[in-house]
């Protein structure tokens, strides 16, 4: 009995953000893994015709890009860099947070961005 009461005091001690986090995106995108892959590195503009709009997360950043991406923020930039002289391409604009991200992607068709919490009305296209 001791045993459960410290795994159960050990569960409540986790952070509530232990939830990794989802791609979301409008209703009207769909895109695999490695699309969404492609579209955060710059080589995939548009699906079904809709152009992408990808949206960076500050809060959830660094999880995103390790764990999808497989990159860190440093190469990340320094991808955006190269790609921003060489096909003009502009980077991701970069969010402070989860509602901030939410509020875009609502509001803008072809949006593409990651959150750190459960959200519901948009379209999971990833669970990271």
């Amino acid at each position: 009995m001791k045993r459960r009461s410290l795994l159960f005091s050990a569960l409540l001690a986790l952070p509530f953000d232990a939830f990794a986090g989802d791609v979301i995106a409008s209703s009207e995108v769909t895109l695999t893994p490695d699309e969404i892959r492609d579209v955060f590195l710059g080589e995939k503009h548009r699906a079904g015709g809709i152009v992408l709009i990808p949206i960076d997360n500050a809060a959830a950043q660094e999880e995103f890009l390790s764990k999808v991406l497989q990159t860190d923020a440093q190469k990340y930039y320094s991808r955006w860099t190269k790609k921003s002289f060489r096909e003009g391409i502009v980077a991701p604009a970069l969010k402070g947070s989860d509602a901030e991200v939410i509020a875009f992607v609502r509001s803008n068709q072809g949006a593409v961005g990651y959150v750190r919490r459960p959200v519901t009305g948009f379209r999971i296209l990833h669970s990271f």
